[in-house]
């Protein structure tokens, strides 16, 4: 995996499909298992209405902080091997799942490449990102966008409960 000077990046959780609280847990450790990362913080677990494909569990989502010496390219690497590792199958888009992991944010970071988008595109529109986020950096900066906080009373009424910690 390619290394950069470390940057911090925040990394969204969800699970709707095989014990989703402990599947969003395990994940949250694991993240300190990628090669020169190291878990910071993260916030409590929530309960959300799925978005999109709406006829599907509801999900647990979280969202982490971390350090990171791997390049954006590198820790999405590593998310979609996490991703695999807890069964991951992406048969329907915005279908259910048994782990769904996004690089939010990574640093200042502007990226459009093929399968990588950061900030992630449509983060300040969803609040099972919101919550979590605010929740753990409430002076979060979205680049491009501004603070992530002037987005949270778009997303009021999207079916989002914090409930409790991920340990």
């Amino acid at each position: 995996m390619t290394e950069t000077p470390p940057a911090i990046a925040y990394v969204g959780i969800g699970s709707n499909v095989g014990a989703p609280q402990a599947q969003v847990a395990r994940a949250l450790h694991e993240l300190e298992g990628l090669p020169n990362t190291r878990l910071i913080r993260h916030s409590s677990l929530y309960e959300t209405e799925p978005v999109g494909l709406r006829d599907q569990p509801g999900f647990i989502n979280a969202v982490a902080i971390v350090e990171t010496a791997l390049s954006p390219r590198a820790l999405l690497d590593g998310l979609l091997a996490l991703e695999q590792r807890h069964g991951r199958v992406r048969a329907v888009k915005n279908g259910p799942r048994t782990l769904d992991l996004d690089i939010l944010l990574y640093g200042d970071a502007r990226i459009d490449e093929d399968g990588l988008t950061i900030p992630h595109p449509r983060m300040h529109e969803r609040g099972f990102v919101l919550e979590p986020l605010l929740e753990i950096d409430a002076e979060c900066e979205i680049p491009g966008l501004g603070r992530a906080a002037q987005f949270r009373e778009l997303t009021t009424g999207q079916g989002v409960r914090k409930i409790g910690c991920a340990t």
